[in-house]
């Protein structure tokens, strides 16, 4: 990979916007990273850790049932959500990770919303025997408090973030702050493909793992049933998991390739996190030039998704810059979108997605049922939904799973009164 070229900018977006402090360590970052990706033996190290401890090559699925089910174009799901610790995260906290060891860091710190980016980072420093920081908005922390129990578990520090809206664009912030007073020791692993060069490079080479993966499994399991790929489809927050899942194919003219953002409950400020498609305007935020979403005197505008991940108000600037020159479509799905294909695919295929990949299986449904039968489309689960347990069970499951929580209130209760005696 000694001739791959990187880029500060992806045409007028991306860059480097930061305070003087943090231009050391970000100058030091790009040098160390363009060293290990000419370096063979790093990438037999990230390979290595990818084979034995990620487990690596996720599956790809053919929705039989699912697809017969809608009568059009043939779904195949690849199972990102089966990698170790539940989703695509993993991929690029083992390549930061091991950067990080090479650079001589003795301590990490990462920022979550969905909380896992923060357990993916958590388990990697577990696994290489170092510190890990997770900063974390306070409505992050409350509604993925089961991802907060496995930061802990695997030793990470998660710090509540109580700023602004408290959730990711705060955490963000914070994470930040932190990095600017400790980079001598300390690496910040930023979660999605954005924020100030090279991390939007990084973070797409370290989830390119995807979309190399399911390119050889199109050869494998879709050509050979005869089906041409009509689109990849894959959900959008900041963009780690669709720039991975779509980087082999950006210089073709097909399949499509489709990000899917959150509509959220509503079209008003507010209601929503969708940026793209003339709602995002031209910013710079967090150390870098995209779309986001603006008032009309440049503040960051309150963002809605029922799924934590996806509620980050601005895009990663080369998803930005590939919207824009039309090679990326943008569609969006509401909240209620995405519980619907949810509980499609949990019902036709026994796989439960994540409430952010949800929103890419919603427009995979919608737009297979347009399309003939030898055609196919390929989603990218890029987090199965464990983590979704209390919001999903809140939304699908009724007044059953409200007695259920109360009973296990009653109990935890009496057993902290020791057994009510």
């Amino acid at each position: 990979m000694a001739d791959k070229v990187y880029n500060d900018y992806f045409g007028e977006f991306g860059g480097r916007y930061v305070a003087e402090v943090l231009r050391t360590p970000l100058d030091e970052l790009e040098a160390a990273f363009k060293d290990a990706m000419a370096d063979p033996g790093f990438h037999a190290e990230v390979d290595a850790i990818a084979d034995t401890f990620v487990g690596r090559p996720t599956p790809m699925l053919y929705a039989r049932n699912s697809s017969d089910e809608l009568g059009g174009a043939r779904i195949f799901v690849k199972l990102e959500g089966l990698a170790n610790t539940g989703a695509h995260k993993i991929n690029n906290a083992v390549g930061q990770a091991l950067l990080a060891k090479r650079m001589g860091k003795t301590r990490i710190i990462a920022e979550t919303g969905a909380g896992q980016h923060g357990v993916a980072t958590a388990a990697v420093c577990a696994k290489l025997g170092i510190e890990c920081v997770v900063y974390m908005g306070e409505v992050d922390i409350a509604r993925q408090r089961p991802n907060v129990f496995f930061m802990e578990l695997f030793g990470a520090t998660v710090a509540p973030v109580s700023s602004g809206q408290r959730t990711l664009k705060d955490a963000v912030n914070e994470a930040l702050r932190d990095w600017a007073a400790s980079f001598a020791d300390t690496h910040y692993v930023i979660g999605s493909a954005l924020g100030p060069s090279p991390y939007p490079d990084m973070v797409r080479e370290f989830q390119s793992v995807v979309g190399r993966e399911t390119q050889e499994q199109i050869e494998q399991y879709v050509a050979a049933e005869g089906l041409s790929v009509e689109a990849l489809v894959a959900c959008v927050g900041g963009g780690s998991n669709a720039i991975g899942f779509f980087a082999p194919f950006l210089d073709q003219a097909s399949p499509r390739l489709i990000g899917v953002e959150a509509g959220g409950r509503g079209t008003e400020p507010g209601q929503h996190a969708a940026r793209m498609k003339g709602l995002g305007r031209t910013g710079i935020v967090q150390g870098y030039k995209s779309l986001f979403l603006l008032s009309d005197d440049g503040q960051v505008q309150d963002t809605h998704s029922l799924s934590a991940g996806l509620d980050y108000p601005g895009i990663g600037p080369q998803l930005a810059a590939l919207g824009v020159s039309g090679r990326v479509e943008f569609a969006r799905a509401t909240d209620a979108d995405a519980l619907d294909a949810l509980r499609f695919f949990a019902r036709n295929e026994g796989v439960v997605f994540a409430l952010e990949s949800a929103h890419g299986a919603a427009e995979a449904i919608r737009i297979a049922r347009e399309l003939p039968r030898d055609r196919a489309i390929v989603v990218n689960m890029s987090g199965r939904g464990d983590k979704d347990l209390f919001i999903t069970a809140r939304e699908l499951g009724g007044p059953r799973w409200k007695s259920f929580l109360q009973s296990e209130v009653d109990r935890f209760d009496a057993d902290a009164n020791g057994g009510g005696e």
